[in-house]
C-alpha cells in the first residue's frame, strides 16, 4: 500500500483556473511554474508577498547539511539543488530583476571532539557516495577562512552548496509570474475551502473565490484554513530569529555552518546570522534571549563579529511537521486540492522542485516517486 494519494487531474478543455493560497517562496514558485505552463493563476495572501517565513530566511542551499544521512529529505534537496542554476536563470530572465546567487560552497565546522568525529563520519559517507568534499584540519580550516576563531577544531568543505537571496528571489518570482499572467491578491486571508459543483470555493474576508483547483501553500498558517471534508494537517509554527550584522572585515569566502549558528556573507558587507529554533506558537516577536544566543554563537565562531555593527533582527515562523518532511501532493479527501506546505527550514532550497512537482501533478497527472514520502495521506491515520 502506497502513501501516494489518488490523482485528481482536472479534465478541462479550457485554460485551468488555479488558486494558490499563500505567497511565500513556495507559493510564488508554484504560481510562476503554473503560469508559464499556461494556467490561469491567482495567488491569495493574507498579508503581502514574502512576509512570512521567507523574509527571515538566509537562503542557504545545503542539502548535505540539512540531511546528514541519505533519505527522503536529502533526495528532495539534491534534486532541487540540481535545478537551481536553470531556475534562477529563468526567473531572472522573466523578471528582469537581480537575484543574488552563489555556489561557492559551505564550510561546516567542528568546535569539539564529538562534532569533529561526526563530520569525519559524514565525510566518509559522502565520499563513498561519490560526493566531492574535503575534511580540513584546524590549520587548513583557518587558511580557508582566516576569520575563524580558535575554538574551531576542523571543518568539512562541500563545494557544491551555496546560497540565494530569498527576498530577492521571491520578489523576482512575483514579477516573473505577473508577466505570465499570475495575479496576486494581497490582504486576502483564506479562511475556508469547500467543494461545490466540481469546483473549489475559497472563502475570504473580501468574498468567495471559485477555482478549478487550489494549491494550499500557507506555511505555518495551513491549519488555519478550514478544509470541508478534510482533517487539519499537523503543520505547526517554529519561530526562527535571524540577525543581519555589518561585517567589519574582508568578506567571508562562503557560508559557515556550525552547531552554534550559521553565517551567510553578502556583497554589501553584511552577514546574516541564524537561526533560533523555538516552539512558541504564533509568536513572531524578537527576544533578547534569541538575539543573545546568536551573538554569543557567532562571536565564538567568528570573533571579528564582536566589532560588527548591528543592523536588524528578522523573525519568521517556519512550518514544521512531525517527521520534518514537507507535505506535497493531492489531498486524499478533497478533490482538486493540492498541498505544498510544511517545508520547515527548507522552503527556499525546495522551491524549484516543489513548483515542478505541483505543476506536473495538476497539469499532467504525473506523480514523481519522490512524492511517496511527502504525500499528505501519510497523516490520514493520525
Amino acid at each position: 500500500m502506497t502513501n501516494i494519494d489518488r490523482c485528481h487531474v482536472i479534465d478541462k478543455n479550457d485554460k485551468l483556473d488555479i488558486t494558490i493560497v499563500g505567497a511565500g517562496v513556495i507559493g510564488c514558485a508554484v504560481a510562476y511554474e503554473l503560469g508559464r505552463c499556461g494556467a490561469a493563476v491567482r495567488v491569495l495572501e493574507s498579508r503581502d508577498v514574502g512576509l512570512g517565513a521567507t523574509q527571515a530566511s538566509a537562503g542557504v542551499l545545503a542539502p548535505y547539511i540539512e540531511a546528514h544521512h541519505p533519505g527522503p529529505l536529502r533526495a528532495l534537496g539534491l534534486r532541487s539543488l540540481d535545478m537551481y542554476d536553470a531556475f534562477v536563470a529563468d526567473v531572472v530572465a522573466d523578471s528582469g530583476k537581480v537575484v543574488p546567487y552563489e555556489r561557492t560552497g559551505t564550510l561546516e565546522v567542528a568546535t569539539d571532539d564529538a562534532s569533529l568525529t561526526r563530520l569525519e563520519q559524514t565525510r566518509q559517507g559522502l565520499a563513498s557516495a561519490g560526493v566531492a568534499c574535503r575534511m580540513l584540519s584546524q590549520t587548513e580550516a583557518r587558511v580557508a577562512e582566516p576569520h575563524l576563531g580558535e575554538s574551531v577544531r576542523g571543518a568539512l568543505l562541500l563545494p557544491s552548496q551555496g546560497f540565494v537571496g530569498a527576498a530577492a528571489l521571491t520578489a523576482a518570482l512575483r514579477r516573473a509570474g505577473a508577466r505570465h499572467g499570475v495575479s496576486f491578491l494581497t490582504s486576502h486571508a483564506a479562511s475556508r475551502l469547500s467543494v461545490a459543483d466540481g469546483e473549489i470555493e475559497i472563502e475570504t474576508a473580501q468574498g468567495t473565490v471559485t477555482s478549478d483547483a487550489v494549491v494550499l501553500a500557507a506555511g505555518s498558517w495551513t491549519g488555519r484554513v478550514a478544509v470541508a471534508g478534510g482533517a487539519p494537517l499537523p503543520v505547526r509554527p517554529v519561530r526562527g530569529q535571524l540577525l543581519r550584522l555589518l561585517w567589519p572585515g574582508t568578506r567571508l569566502a562562503r557560508v559557515i555552518w556550525s552547531s552554534l549558528c550559521y553565517v551567510v556573507p553578502w556583497h554589501d558587507g553584511s552577514v546574516l546570522v541564524g537561526a533560533t529554533v523555538e516552539e512558541v506558537g504564533f509568536d513572531e516577536g524578537a527576544t533578547v534571549a534569541g538575539v543573545t544566543s546568536l551573538l554569543d554563537g557567532v562571536g565564538n565562531l567568528l570573533p571579528a563579529t564582536r566589532d560588527a555593527g548591528f543592523d536588524e533582527v528578522r523573525v519568521g515562523l517556519r512550518p514544521g511537521t512531525p517527521d520534518d518532511l514537507p507535505i506535497v501532493g493531492w489531498s486524499s479527501a478533497v478533490p482538486h486540492l493540492v498541498y505544498a506546505t510544511g517545508h520547515y527550514r527548507n522552503g527556499v532550497l525546495l522551491a524549484p522542485l516543489t513548483a515542478r512537482l505541483v505543476a506536473d501533478l495538476v497539469l499532467d497527472g504525473r506523480i514523481d516517486p519522490l512524492l511517496e514520502a511527502v504525500a499528505p495521506g501519510r497523516f490520514d491515520a493520525s
